[in-house]
């Protein structure tokens, strides 16, 4: 099944984008890509972790669900993701901070990551993005036996839009997720 952008609203367009990427991608539905990338659209990946690889370019819209959706859903799961900002409704342009917390299915390892993401959209009617660029800033890797906390912490925020002051505030005190915790606060200010 394809779907097509012209099923969807279009109001509050690049918001409505956003939460789409999040269901496809934490959800494991890569046909929800379609009405997220442009056929074309570019994935650059600036990745300063050494606990999750990713291409530092893939072109294509379909590529692209291959790396974020398919390729990712076979290695993760209970997968929640969080902007730390809305997108104006007009937005062509996009820049703001992420949380994600997901487990490995093999190792049930969790990891808790955090970064930033700088969207570009297409002008109207599509309003698709044409390009994203994710910067992966740290990603620790938590035992299992610590996932429950983890997990009782991120379903205390709201999804998929949160705060860095929420997410901060809420945290476990986890040494583990120091480097996280610090990346979030500088946001806050």
């Amino acid at each position: 099944m394809s779907l097509t952008p012209e099923q969807f609203d279009r109001e509050g367009m690049p918001e409505a984008i956003l939460r789409r990427y999040f269901h496809a991608k934490d959800e494991n539905r890569p046909h929800l890509l379609d009405c997220v990338f442009a056929e074309n659209a570019k994935l650059q990946v600036d990745n300063r972790s050494s606990t999750i690889a990713l291409p530092a370019m893939t072109v294509g819209r379909y590529a692209i669900a291959d790396v974020l959706v398919r390729d990712f859903g076979r290695l993760h799961e209970n997968v929640y993701s969080f902007y730390m900002a809305r997108p104006p409704a007009d937005a062509t342009r996009f820049s703001c901070d992420w949380l994600v917390c997901m487990s490995e299915k093999e190792s049930r390892s969790v990891k808790v990551g955090c970064g930033r993401y700088d969207w570009v959209f297409e002008p109207q009617p599509t309003c698709l993005a044409k390009q994203l660029t994710i910067a992966i800033e740290a990603m620790p890797v938590l035992p299992p036996s610590q996932a429950g906390v983890v997990y009782a912490w991120i379903a205390r925020l709201p999804y998929p839009w949160a705060t860095a002051e929420a997410a901060v505030d809420l945290a476990p005190s986890i040494d583990a997720l120091a480097p996280v915790l610090q990346y979030l606060r500088h946001s806050r200010t």
